[in-house]
């Protein structure tokens, strides 16, 4: 019964990527409208939602621009695999959290400051690209704090 409050995290990072994916498709057939709207305008609190930064599902424009797409696609997928490969071991500990999120922006860093300095014109791909370990580091590391949690709770 203690893994139930550990599937919550992944379940529903997993049901979010899914309805990232499925809002385009939805608001090109006209179905769900308070649902795709409640979608996109959720997204827009943490995303600027720019058409030139986004990927198209169904030539329509996904709620999330490709970056946050990669943060939330990967960070699903973290924290499903830490729940899938699970162990009864202590949360990370908070230098072990800081240092593997550093390591793991460096990436997206790099690549938002490559672009504000004009060095090189970022593609969507590669703002996705540059942003799986981040999300999938979060995801994971979040995850293990939750199972943590969960396992010295008992």
């Amino acid at each position: 019964m203690r893994r139930l409050p550990a599937a919550i995290l992944p379940a529903a990072a997993c049901v979010w990527t899914l309805v990232l994916v499925l809002a385009p498709l939805a608001l090109a057939r006209g179905v769900f409208p308070i649902g795709t709207v409640a979608t996109y305008q959720s997204a827009s609190i943490l995303c600027h939602q720019k058409t030139e930064r986004s990927f198209t599902v169904g030539k329509m424009q996904m709620p999330v621009c490709a970056r946050c797409f990669g943060l939330y696609l990967a960070g699903g997928a973290g924290a499903l695999m830490a729940f899938v490969f699970s162990r009864r071991r202590p949360a990370p500990s908070v230098h072990v959290v800081r240092m593997v999120l550093s390591a793991a922006a460096m990436p997206m860093l790099l690549s938002i400051g490559l672009e504000w300095l004009g060095v090189i014109e970022g593609s969507n791909v590669s703002r996705f690209a540059s942003a799986l370990p981040l999300g999938f580091s979060a995801g994971w590391l979040l995850q293990r704090t939750v199972i943590g949690s969960v396992a010295g709770s008992g």
